[in-house]
C-alpha cells in the first residue's frame, strides 16, 4: 500500500511512512464530549501543563500531527470569545514547541487566534467553517505564510446543526460546497497541495449521510478543475455518534468501531485520520501496511 502523501508545510516538506497521517486531538476544552480528552480548568497553569503532557504522550504514541482546539463545536455546543480562545492555546502551543518538532495543527475559526499561535510554531490551520468565518483575511494570511489549511463541510453552527440532516444526494452536497471553498482558498493564493479537505463527519449529518460520505472518501477529490486539485482527505470518526450508532456501543466503547471504520476509509483512500487513540490507530496501519505489502 502507498503512503499518504506529503505535507507541504510553511517550513519544509515532511514525509510519513504510514498509509495514512495520523493526527492526536488535544481539546484544550472543558466540554469535548469525550472524557478522557477534556483538559479541564482550561486557562490555569496546571491545565496548560496536562494539555502539554497529554499532547507529547501521544507523540510518543505515534501521532505525526497534533491538532489543539480550545473551542469545542460537537454539535450542540456554544462558540467561545476569542480571548479565551488565545488564554488557552498560547501557552501550550508554546510548551509542545519547545518540547517536539511534531506538526502542530489549531483548530480554529478566527484569523487573529491562528495569526498568534503560528508566530510561536502552529503549522497547519484546522478551519470547521472552511475560511468562511474568517473570511479574507485568515485566507490572505495563511497564503503569505504558506501554511497548509483544513477546509471542512458543515451545515449551520454546532448549536443546531444537527436539526437538519437531510440531503438528497450528501456527496455531491459536500463535493460542490469543497470546490467552492477550494475555488475560494485558491484565489485567496492558498496553493492546491496545501489545502486538506475534510467532509464533517457528524456536522450536520445524520447515520446514512455519514456512511455515505466514509464510502465516498475517495470521490470528494473527483472533478477538481486543473490547477486546483488537493490531494489529502481527513476523516474525523473517532468514537462519534456514527460509530456509536452502527455498533450500539457508549462513547466509552467505541475504540473497535472507530478503528474499522478509520481502516475501511483509508483503504476508500483518507490520507489523515484525525483520532483520541493514537496507539491503536498506529499499529492498526502498521496491520494493513505489513498485510498490503505481502499480498
Amino acid at each position: 500500500m502507498n503512503t499518504a502523501p506529503d505535507l507541504h508545510l510553511a517550513r519544509g516538506i515532511r514525509s510519513t511512512t504510514h498509509a495514512a497521517w495520523i493526527m492526536g486531538i488535544v481539546n484544550v476544552t472543558d466540554n469535548s464530549f469525550y472524557e478522557a480528552s477534556r483538559i479541564t480548568q482550561t486557562g490555569s497553569t496546571e491545565s496548560q501543563q496536562q494539555a502539554i503532557d497529554y499532547a507529547l504522550k501521544l507523540v510518543s504514541e505515534g501521532a505525526e500531527i497534533i491538532d489543539l482546539g480550545a473551542e469545542s463545536t460537537r454539535p450542540g455546543s456554544d462558540y467561545v470569545p476569542e480571548e479565551e480562545e488565545l488564554r488557552r492555546l498560547l501557552p501550550v502551543v508554546r510548551g509542545i514547541r519547545e518540547k517536539s518538532d511534531v506538526i502542530i495543527s489549531i483548530d480554529t475559526r478566527k484569523t487573529h487566534v491562528f495569526e498568534q499561535c503560528a508566530a510561536l510554531g502552529a503549522d497547519i490551520l484546522n478551519d470547521v467553517s472552511a475560511l468562511e468565518d474568517g473570511g479574507d483575511a485568515l485566507a490572505r494570511f495563511c497564503a503569505d505564510a504558506g501554511v497548509p489549511v483544513i477546509l471542512m463541510h458543515k451545515r449551520g453552527i454546532p448549536r443546531e446543526m444537527q436539526q437538519n440532516t437531510m440531503y438528497t444526494d450528501v456527496v455531491a452536497v459536500v463535493q460542490e460546497y469543497l470546490h467552492q471553498r477550494v475555488s475560494y482558498a485558491v484565489s485567496a493564493g492558498i496553493a492546491p497541495e496545501k489545502i486538506i479537505l475534510d467532509a464533517g463527519i457528524g456536522f450536520g449529518k445524520g447515520l446514512e449521510e455519514n456512511v455515505a460520505l466514509m464510502n465516498a472518501s475517495s470521490r470528494i477529490l473527483e472533478s477538481f478543475p486543473s490547477g486546483q486539485r488537493p490531494n489529502q482527505v481527513l476523516m474525523g470518526l473517532s468514537r462519534k455518534t456514527c460509530i456509536g450508532a452502527m455498533t450500539g456501543r457508549p462513547v466509552e466503547q467505541r475504540l473497535a468501531g472507530t478503528l474499522a471504520a478509520d481502516l475501511l476509509c483509508v483503504q476508500r483512500g483518507a490520507t489523515i485520520l484525525r483520532v483520541h487513540d493514537v496507539a491503536e490507530t498506529r499499529d492498526t496501519l502498521s496491520v494493513l501496511e505489513f498485510m498490503s505489502e505481502r499480498n
